[in-house]
Formats: structure tokens, sequence, C-alpha cells
């Protein structure tokens, strides 16, 4: 179905023009950006050989790869045109800043339009549709490449995610993973590890759900953490009077980050290692499980806040071996009437879901569980979360 509206012109607000939109087939375009010593652009022979080096790998991914133009642009830039099987089209383009960008287009449900301001886009958008008396238009919220600020992540079935996000305000490598908190103007303070969000200021609702607050009783009972390096699920089951909190933490630099960055998250509980009813441990929470088993350490509540279920399609691999890993020694150090409860992933990605729950079938110990989901805002989509007994 198709259909038009009239709407003004950028330059004549009484003329109208008809605006155009359908649903068809769009071109899908597969981007990526890198960052380049000058030269390598600005020097026909840096470019020429590099071009070449980047044909060679995309031809080991995407077949009949064929250069059909070449052009060397004004102020020392290149742009370079490829086809390839199915009407691919690929496109290269060196910028004399050492930006080099590489666009590969082909037909596909969904595309993005290039980067204009919102109103050049509508503007465009109408006087192209009218000019061209075209059938369908379709405008696309603009996608901007290369720029100081990383705004875009992943929802858990790869979709891209656009954030407010205006500033960066810690970013290190650690020995484990690249950390980093950036500003939102609607989420507050956002921690990212490896470029995938994990919890923001205004994600309270994440850590209520995980610890299925005013539907379980902490109250005097003794509670392990694997993980939770942003402090929030310990600054929150303080408040509930536990006996004791063990929180298990790999990454030191984590732990620092969010001390000074996501105090609206973990409070003052990051302050100090351990006080009179937590104590943090910095290291492999591996290690911390198989001590307590071989001690006969046993604990009311674990919680699993480490990495996601793995979207993937099927539970093989490191992420997978991990998972069941800690799911089997979590199970030793647990009550017989005690809980492990852990995040999963987006409800959007049932697949992976599914999988979780056959290794929680498949565990050495009979359990039963159930889940929970809450509209993480951070997240931008419901999150599935896992009580198992």
């Amino acid at each position: 179905m198709s259909f038009s509206e009239f709407r003004p012109t950028k330059n004549d607000p009484d003329k109208l023009v008809r605006t155009c939109t359908s649903t068809t087939m769009a071109i899908n375009t597969l981007m990526l950006d890198f960052s380049v010593e000058t030269s390598r652009v600005t020097d026909a022979k840096e470019w020429s050989a590099m071009k070449a080096l980047m044909a060679k790998v995309i031809g080991g991914y995407i077949a009949d790869i064929a250069e059909v133009n070449d052009m060397q642009m004004g102020g020392g830039g290149h742009l370079s045109l490829y086809t390839a099987t199915r009407g691919t089209f690929i496109t290269l383009r060196g910028y004399p800043k050492g930006l080099v960008s590489l666009n590969i287009e082909y037909y596909k449900a969904d595309a993005d339009e290039h980067l204009l301001t919102f109103e050049q886009n509508r503007s465009l958008d109408s006087e192209l549709c009218f000019a061209l008396n075209a059938t369908r238009s379709k405008l696309f919220p603009p996608l901007r490449r290369g720029a100081t600020l990383d705004v875009y992540l992943n929802s858990s079935d790869e979709r891209i995610l656009e954030y407010d996000i205006d500033s960066v305000v810690f970013e290190e490598n650690s020995p484990y993973q690249k950390v980093q908190i950036v500003h939102s103007k609607s989420l507050g303070n956002l921690l990212i590890l490896d470029e995938l969000q994990n919890l923001s200021e205004r994600d309270l609702i994440y850590t209520e759900t995980l610890m299925q607050r005013g539907k379980v009783d902490y109250k005097g009972k003794e509670v392990v953490i694997l993980g939770g390096g942003d402090g929030a699920l310990l600054y929150e089951l303080l408040k509930e009077e536990p006996a004791f909190v063990t929180m298990m933490e790999l990454d030191e630099v984590v732990l620092r980050a969010c001390r000074e960055h996501l105090r609206g998250c973990c409070g003052n509980c990051l302050d100090q290692l351990k006080g009179d009813k937590y104590e943090i441990i910095v290291d492999d929470c591996v290690k911390s499980l198989d001590k307590m088993i071989k001690d006969g350490k046993k604990v009311d509540f674990v919680f699993g806040d480490l990495t996601d279920i793995p979207v993937s399609t099927s539970p093989q691999g490191e992420a997978w071996d991990f998972i069941r890993l800690i799911l089997n020694k979590a199970m030793q150090v647990l009550k017989p009437k005690g809980m492990y409860m852990t995040h999963g992933n987006g409800a959007s990605s049932p697949q992976s879901l599914k999988m979780f729950e056959e290794q929680l079938n498949n565990l050495k110990v009979p359990v039963e569980f159930t889940t929970d989901r809450a509209f993480v805002p951070s997240f931008l989509e419901d999150w599935v979360f896992y009580q198992v007994r």
C-alpha cells in the first residue's frame, strides 16, 4: 500500500509538495570507519596499497569483488567503487584527515539516509519525491559516523540504539576489558564495558528486578554476589538488612570507575572494600567459589551479576562454558532452600533464553526456576531475569 500527503517546501511555505510513503525493499548499508595515518590517504602510492589490502580482505568474505572506478578528490581524498556478488556495491572513501569509510550496500528491508540536518533531510525528501514523481519516500534518521562521541550501542538482538551522550567522563582499558563511563542527558552516567551498555543512574528497576525487591526477604541472610562491579546490587541489598554480603569482582578498574563516577547507583558502598556487613573480594570469582566449596561454606542467595546470556545459534563456546561452570559451582554453595538469581538477556532474544533454560534443566543437581522481566531505561528494551531454586 502507498499513500501521498502534501506539506510546505523549504523555499516556499505556501507551496505544497507531495510526500509519498509505502512499504518496499530498500538499501541496507553496512558501514565501517577506520582512522589511519594521514599519509596513507594523501599519498597516492600508500592509498593504492591500502585499498588493495582492504579489497583482498573483503574478498575473503564477499565473492566476485571487482573495482569499477577510482577517483582522486579535491584536497587529497580518494573514492573507489567496487561491485560484488548479488548486486552489492562497495564504496571506499579516504578523507585527508586520515578517516577511511567503508560502505557495503545491498537490498534489504531497511536503510539509513545521509548525514544532513533534520530540516534538510525533510526538505530534500519532499522536493525529490515531488520532482521525481516518486511512489514512495522514506526518511531515516541520520547515522553519524566517525564522531568523537560514540552515541550508538546495540540491543540484545543487534538493533542500533542511539543515545543522547554528550561526554565521556571515564575511559580506561583494564587487563580484562575496555571500561567507559559516559554521560547521557536523560540517563545520567552510564557504564559501558567493551562497547556494551551495563547500567545507568536511571536503571534502579534493573537492580530491583534482579533482586526481586518486595518478593524476597534478605533480612539476616547470607548473600554472595558474583561480579556486580558497578556496586548497585550491593548498595541495594545492604538496605535489606542481610547478615552479610560477599561480593566477588575481578576488575579493579570497574570498581574504581564506578566508585568515582556512578555514585547514583552504588552510593558509598565501594569506598571501602570491607564494612560491617559486607566484603568485596577483588579476584576471580571461580577461585573464590572453589574456596567456599572446599571450606563447606553455604549461603542463602547467590547472584550471578556477570556476563549476559550470549546471543548465539548454539550453546557452545567460551561464554557458554563459563555460564555452565558458574551455575554448577553456585549450586554447590547454596543451602538446600537457597536461590540463584541472575539477569538473562533481552526478551527479544528468545532463542538464547531458551538455550539458557536448557542449561538449567541439565545441571548436576535438579532445579526449578521462575522468570521476571522489566523495561530497563538504558537498554531501551525489556530484560529477562531468572530465579533458580
